[in-house]
């Protein structure tokens, strides 16, 4: 009696009796697609027509030339100097509405670089994919004698192995205030995401150590993942350590340095101290100074943590223009498509992934991940490509870089531009990649018009008069917001 009164109660809580009873009432079937019940038989309905569209879809209206061109009267304006390149198209569609300059002209991308560095990343690896931070133990007798023991006695060899994480920390974060969250560009309600730390991983490697009856180890770290120099010959020389430090596949804190401004000059070696103050915490006695050297082959994993996914070190990367991180991405680009994980393995495969995927590169070359480097030329049509590319059926993986892009106002180094003025009138409807240097300014994105269209924009000036740099930024600024202010559909 118990069982059928607890039956009944679970049947009718989960809604299963309620309809049953309803089936055996109306003689029907619930779960029944409605449209398929026939109507009774005394009314008599006429057959469903499907209606005809009363308008052209917004994302296929063509977009009218001139009134594009009235949109960016700004570009013409002196502030922006003697080298303006743009193109305009509709996002969904090719060819180029609008141009401005030569077809073939190139310019400094500054930053905007960032946002094909990213694309390619996510063609190669994925919006899933992470990046691995481990740990391995070598049983083999080591080079440190255990402390007390008789001769002949060693520690086995500990190695912290860098995956090229750009966005693992120290320590685990305790909010938005925590200095290794914080990056030069971090504004209020900008993405940030979940960060592995060596001392989550300290703290694991103790644990497995434990269970091995191991306490006492030497320690040693790994950053041959990347290969290659690790600054770019052609960075200027004042942008370390203020812009950037050393791309290495092992780092905490993206290399910044903890007692003062800018980055250290050895990444992986203060990541691995780091790694090592925690392991003694955790418990495990390190005998021995640290050295630098690849893990050895058939060591035995102990323990690891996980980067973000992909999609969210991207939208991290382009929200705040992060230089470190769309370093470390080129040199996975390389890796992913051909092994090497240096500037120049990580350039060529930039090079070969674009051009598979029908974008032509002219005359663009580029020589970091980042846009640091003022030998970088891009056109505008490249940008414009690779924006296409993104909003495309045949790539919905590339979705997380359309979103990454800052909002106007809102969000990530956008955040103060187009806030105040003539140029708030994008406000919300422009979302782009901003790329600054000296002289430079650029922006490539998206803007909604008035009528809903979405249109794909590329934005150059490499050639800003020296003083008015500022005011070529408003101006640049007043051109995107003028796409989103105005009525481009024909």
């Amino acid at each position: 009696m118990v069982i059928l009164l607890v039956a009944a109660v679970v049947g009718w809580r989960t809604g299963w009796a309620e309809e049953q009873w309803d089936r055996w009432r109306n003689g029907t079937d619930p779960t029944q697609d409605p449209a398929a019940v026939a109507p009774p038989p005394e009314l008599d309905l006429p057959e469903v027509v499907a209606p005809q569209a009363v308008g052209v879809p917004a994302d296929t209206v063509p977009l009218d030339k001139a009134a594009v061109a009235k949109a960016l009267a700004a570009l013409g304006d002196p502030a922006l100097g003697r080298r303006v390149l743009a193109a305009v198209g509709p996002l969904e569609g090719s060819g180029v509405t609008y141009r401005k300059g030569p077809a073939a002209a190139v310019a400094i991308p500054a930053s905007t670089t960032k946002v094909v560095t990213a694309a390619v990343a996510l063609l190669l690896l994925g919006g899933e994919h992470v990046f691995e931070t481990t740990t391995v133990l070598d049983p083999a007798p080591g080079a440190e004698p255990a402390p007390g023991a008789g001769a002949g006695t060693t520690t086995p060899r500990l190695t912290l192995v860098g995956g090229g994480d750009p966005y693992l920390a120290a320590k685990p974060s305790t909010g938005t205030n925590d200095p290794a969250r914080t990056a030069s560009a971090e504004q209020a309600g900008t993405f940030d995401p979940a960060r592995a730390d060596v001392r989550t991983l300290a703290r694991r490697t103790a644990k497995a150590l434990t269970a091995q009856g191991v306490t006492s180890v030497s320690l040693g770290y790994d950053d041959s993942l990347f290969t290659g120099p690790a600054v770019n010959p052609t960075w200027e020389p004042d942008y370390l350590p203020s812009e950037i430090g050393p791309v290495s596949a092992l780092t905490v804190d993206q290399g910044r340095d903890p007692d003062r401004w800018g980055y250290v000059t050895d990444p992986a070696a203060q990541a691995a101290r780091v790694f090592r103050r925690a392991l003694v915490r955790a418990g495990i006695e390190v005998v021995g100074p640290l050295a630098k050297a690849s893990a050895a082959p058939g060591a035995e994993e102990l323990a690891g943590v996980d980067s973000p996914p992909l999609a969210q070190i991207v939208q991290r990367a382009i929200e705040v223009s992060d230089n470190v991180a769309t370093e470390a991405l080129l040199r996975h680009i390389g890796i992913a498509e051909q092994g090497e994980g240096s500037f120049v393995g990580g350039q060529e495969s930039v090079a070969r992934v674009l051009t598979a995927n029908g974008i032509a590169l002219g005359r663009s070359v580029l020589y970091d991940g980042s846009g640091l480097s003022r030998d970088n030329r891009l056109s505008p049509d490249v940008l414009l490509g690779v924006l296409r590319l993104a909003a495309s059926d045949e790539h919905p993986g590339l979705r997380p870089l359309l979103a990454a892009l800052p909002v106007a106002g809102f969000s990530g180094s956008l955040t103060n531009r187009m806030a105040d003025g003539a140029a708030a009138q994008g406000r919300g409807r422009v979302r782009a990649k901003t790329g600054t240097l000296r002289g430079v300014s650029a922006l490539a994105g998206i803007a909604v018009d008035a009528q809903g269209n979405p249109i794909a924009f590329a934005l150059m000036a490499d050639r800003l008069p020296e003083g008015r740099e500022g005011l070529g930024r408003l101006e640049m600024d007043a051109a995107a917001a003028g796409l989103g202010a105005c009525s481009c559909g024909r």
